[in-house]
């Protein structure tokens, strides 16, 4: 297939197309157009680069250098010309000369905070070359049968991969770098103990692997092993004190494992030996807001864009503040960076997304919605998201568990009362609703947990091989109903301090209250609600970090709302008086009242601090954490009025939920 340059003239609108198609995944068309385009204008900087970029995302190593190296002769002081050049010498291993191009190149365009990122990288891997007599890098036999695994890793072909780095491992079974390449593999599959048992042999085998450990602590803590993941990272940190990345990898597995006052030591450190590192500077930010030193988030993100103005997140992270207004100034830089036809899609999105929030403050709300919904729709491109394979789900959901299923494994489950899951669609209430049961003597808030979905993404295990939720339930022998409430029990401790109860609040575990009513007979359900054109519409301006792929499309969006109200009703009706449902507005209208009813169904006695729940000092990570420390107030309710020009597709498509609302 060939591309043809449009009527536009002039090399920006050659760049620009081309740059268009390598953003949508369409490499060989990119350099097509570039082909085209140099043409014309032979030595077009801008150009070569991306047709470099374009070749190298297309793995044809030998046409990048080709282009790239006349970009450098033709424009020895073009700054991305040098980073490109680099990360083509970062991708054939040659660290070291690839850390001086980039250095080179930061020179030339001290603005570009990604630069100090591919640095710490370069860094980060000449240092696992550094190993001792036992590190097997350096083993130059096996370098062409990596590469080649790792092309048929990038062309997504695992099991090819797979197959040559096991053959590797025949001929030397102590190749550190294999092992960590089959754990990766293991890591894709979710076999993160198969890939714990490889990472711990590669750092046995080579324990200078700064690699192999940074692998390790992450594997560790998807498998909840916070004590041992925090050990991999401080040896990691131990091997290259002097790296930033150390650092950051050390605090980032303190947050995770709620040592927030710890890891923002560890990211200070980091910020101490690289004073400009964008993701130290996110990471403590993000920490302080946790623990409620808002102003000192706030200054942290604007340090951050002070040395890193071309860096978009602490912008989206300054806006998620909620309470946050930014300065004409900010804004006005904002703007600028977005006319940046290079921006990178997250870039764009993230700053989309803030601009919409900051005129939403500013009750600008017509061009509040069309930085939504530019934010969106890029955003949407890269979401893999089927909304038929949901409903299909959702059908197969309601099927199984038939009031018969329910009755025949009665009684099977796990009697531990512990458990409150807080579920629903998201920006409908959870948080707060968190924040008053957590400001209870009894019970702990560990926010939002994926361990229900991985418990059952397990059960494939004892379950027919190929076959998924919902439908291997029906297999289960008698005694695995309690084995599997027991499996999400054990995986939650770690979240918990010793408090009699703890909150699950993630939004996403509503389709798996049928299975929680039969492994947990006696853990709590609560349905956050909230109007439905609030929740809905409140979801599609949160730029989520993950999870939640329906959000940025109104149309998908207001179908997985109807999906997630048939299937709560569905659990009303078969499971009567399991699922407390909570409406949003009738907190805020009635708080006394609320607060008795959700006590009352969770069996802990009333205390006057839930009522003062804006007075509980805990960490909240969510993006309602600046809200839920103020009193209650009903400001939020029925926002989703001042954008109704703009909703009528949500509007029509929720139109019989509404009627029976009244509106």
């Amino acid at each position: 297939m060939r591309c043809t340059i449009s009527q536009a003239k002039g090399p920006q609108s050659v760049f620009n197309q081309a740059l268009q198609h390598l953003r949508q995944g369409e490499p060989r068309l990119a350099n097509n157009l570039c082909d085209q385009g140099l043409i014309q204008y032979p030595n077009d900087a801008n150009i070569l680069c991306l047709n470099a970029q374009a070749h190298i995302a297309a793995k044809n190593l030998e046409a990048a250098h080709a282009n790239v190296s006349k970009a450098l002769k033709t424009h020895p002081d073009f700054a991305t010309a040098h980073e490109v050049y680099s990360d083509l010498l970062l991708i054939e291993g040659k660290f070291e000369q690839a850390i001086g191009g980039y250095q080179h190149a930061l020179k030339l365009a001290p603005d570009r905070s990604r630069i100090n990122s591919k640095i710490e990288r370069g860094k980060q891997l000449l240092q696992s070359l550094d190993s001792d007599s036992q590190e097997p890098l350096n083993d130059l036999a096996f370098n062409k049968e990596l590469a080649q695994a790792r092309q048929h890793k990038a062309d997504e072909e695992p099991e090819k991969a797979e197959e040559i780095y096991r053959t590797i491992l025949r001929k030397n079974p102590n190749h550190a770098e294999a092992m960590r390449l089959l754990a990766a593999v293991a890591t894709v599959h979710r076999k993160h103990e198969d890939a714990e048992l490889l990472l711990s042999r590669a750092v046995s085998v080579a324990p200078k692997f700064s690699r192999g450990w940074l692998d390790l602590a992450k594997t560790q803590l998807e498998l909840g092993k916070h004590p041992e993941a925090i050990i991999s990272a401080e040896t990691l940190v131990s091997l290259s004190p002097d790296i930033a990345e150390s650092h950051v990898a050390l605090a980032n597995t303190q947050a995770q494992s709620n040592l927030t006052e710890q890891s923002i030591t560890s990211y200070q450190r980091a910020l101490e030996i690289n004073p400009a590192h964008p993701g130290a500077f996110s990471g403590l930010a993000h920490q302080l807001k946790t623990i409620g030193r808002q102003q000192e988030a706030i200054a942290t993100h604007r340090q951050n864009i002070a040395l890193n103005p071309t860096n978009s997140e602490p912008y989206w992270n300054l806006a998620n503040l909620k309470t946050f207004r930014f300065e004409e100034s900010e804004v006005s830089d904002m703007e600028t960076l977005l006319e940046d036809h290079s921006l990178e899609d997250l870039s764009y999105v993230q700053l989309c997304n803030s601009l919409g929030l900051e005129y939403e403050g500013r009750r600008d709300y017509d061009r509040a919605f069309s930085y939504f919904q530019r934010c969106n729709d890029r955003h949407r491109q890269s979401e893999k998201y089927d909304p038929i394979g949901h409903e299909v789900l959702i059908g197969m959901i309601t099927k199984i568990f038939s009031p018969e299923f329910l009755n025949q494994h009665h009684g099977l489950g796990l009697e531990d009362q512990s458990p409150i899951l807080i579920v629903g669609l998201p920006r409908s209430g959870s948080t707060l609703i968190e924040q008053i049961l957590a400001s209870h003597s009894q019970v702990e808030g560990t926010h939002e947990l994926s361990d229900l979905a991985q418990v059952v993404q397990d059960i494939k295990k004892i379950g027919p091989k190929g076959s998924h939720f919902p439908e291997n339930l029906t297999t289960l022998p008698a005694n695995a109903w309690a084995d599997i409430g027991q499996q999400y029990i054990d995986r939650t401790l770690k979240y918990r301090t010793g408090s009699p109860r703890f909150i699950d609040k993630n939004p996403n575990n509503f389709i798996y209250a049928g299975l929680l009513k039969l492994v947990l007979p006696k853990a709590k359900i609560i349905n956050a609600r909230r109007h439905p054109l609030d929740s809905c519409f409140g979801s599609y301006k949160q730029l989520f970090a993950s999870g939640q792929p329906f959000s940025y499309d109104l149309t998908e969006l207001g179908e997985y709302y109807l999906q997630y109200q048939a299937l709560m009703e569905h659990w009303h009706q078969v499971m009567p008086g399991t699922v407390l449902d909570v409406d949003y507005e009738m907190v805020v209208a009635d708080l006394d009242t609320q607060v008795r009813r959700i006590l009352d169904y969770c069996e802990l006695p009333f205390e006057e601090s839930c009522l003062r729940f804006h007075e509980t000092d805990r960490a909240v990570k969510t993006a309602s954490s600046e809200q839920v420390r103020q009193p209650i107030y009903a400001s939020s309710v029925n926002l989703w009025k001042n954008y109704e020009p703009h909703l009528e597709e949500l509007i029509e498509i929720l139109e019989p939920l509404l009627q029976a609302r009244g509106g």
